[in-house]
């Protein structure tokens, strides 16, 4: 079985690759398999699926009394994924996230992930939850993305996280991890930030992936700190093209990002979310190309929001 970070290594194979989100709840498959069937014309090499913890939500219980109940707003990454394999026959690249979940959670999601023939994850760990000042682990549940790196190296060995052996281990895992050119929001500095992605390398990650960002200087400066670091794992950017006019506050927000002042200073010129998008259009397109002219092993694209924008910037790099 092919493993993505060969994929990732291959010149002759097209560098673009996606992340899409499960449905919400409720909702069926055919706005996600839409948004495939647009972009598979560009050969995508994988296909990432998100994972989403629960979350804790009030509710009128009569009375003037609030109950407050748990909901996940988008369920079934594992199905998702095993869908989207099955019917377009890409290999899928499914989150595993500490956020959530339990030891004994993620010891069934590897299971279940095995029983289906996916065997390529990316490893996080994944958001806070809403009504959390900081992270908070589940039970006993890793804190930090090295101590699920930890459990998975575990079941990959042949034993279960109490130690106890799998009687008939399957394939085992390869996985790439999350990285950050203008470091975690809870990361005390960059250099300590990239001292945990150099951990996360010594414990088996095959390549990270960047949060998304729009200063390519971000990307270089953070690939020369890398490999002086002695990282040399294949680091992709992550590429979001502005689409609306509301993210010239949220993104930066969301995500912990800057702006380059040309790019903020063009958009806010823009007086409707077309206008926006365009410009999204042209400052991605031209990033992506400088992107691949020095070098990136591939270029991942988040699709939310955001699947018109990359049809065309597709278009006219590839």
């Amino acid at each position: 079985m092919i493993k993505v970070i060969d994929l990732i290594n291959d010149r002759s194979s097209q560098p673009f690759s996606l992340e899409v989100l499960p449905p919400l709840k409720g909702n069926g498959t055919s706005g996600l398999f839409q948004t495939i069937d647009r972009l598979r014309e560009f050969q995508p090499r994988y296909i990432n699926i998100t994972a989403h913890r629960s979350e804790y939500i009030y509710k009128e219980a009569g009375g003037g009394l609030m109950q407050r109940q748990r909901i996940r707003r988008r369920p079934g990454s594992i199905a998702i994924a095993a869908a989207i394999q099955r019917r377009y026959d890409i290999p899928v690249v499914p989150h595993l996230v500490c956020s959530g979940n339990t030891r004994e959670d993620l010891e069934y999601t590897l299971i279940d992930l095995q029983f289906l023939d996916i065997s390529d994850l990316l490893v996080l760990r994944g958001d806070k939850a809403r009504d959390e000042r900081m992270f908070e682990p589940t039970g006993d549940g890793p804190s930090h993305a090295t101590e699920l790196i930890e459990q998975i190296n575990r079941f990959n060995e042949g034993k279960f996280y109490d130690g106890t052996p799998i009687r008939c281990p399957g394939q085992p895992f390869s996985f790439g991890v999350a990285c950050y050119p203008e470091k975690h929001e809870e990361a005390a500095n960059l250099e300590a930030d990239m001292e945990v992605l150099k951990q996360k390398t010594l414990l088996g990650a095959e390549y990270a992936v960047t949060q998304l960002f729009f200063d390519n200087e971000k990307y270089f400066s953070f690939l020369k700190k890398a490999r002086s670091m002695g990282i040399n794992i294949p680091i992709v950017p992550g590429i979001k093209p502005l689409a609306k006019l509301d993210q010239l506050s949220m993104i930066p927000k969301t995500f912990h990002c800057d702006l380059p002042e040309t790019l903020f200073h063009e958009a806010r010129k823009c007086k409707t979310d077309e206008e926006i998008k365009q410009v999204g259009i042209e400052w991605a397109a031209e990033q992506c190309k400088e992107l691949l002219r020095c070098g990136a092993p591939n270029l991942h694209f988040y699709t939310v929001s955001a699947v018109d924008s990359i049809c065309e910037i597709a278009k006219r790099i590839y």
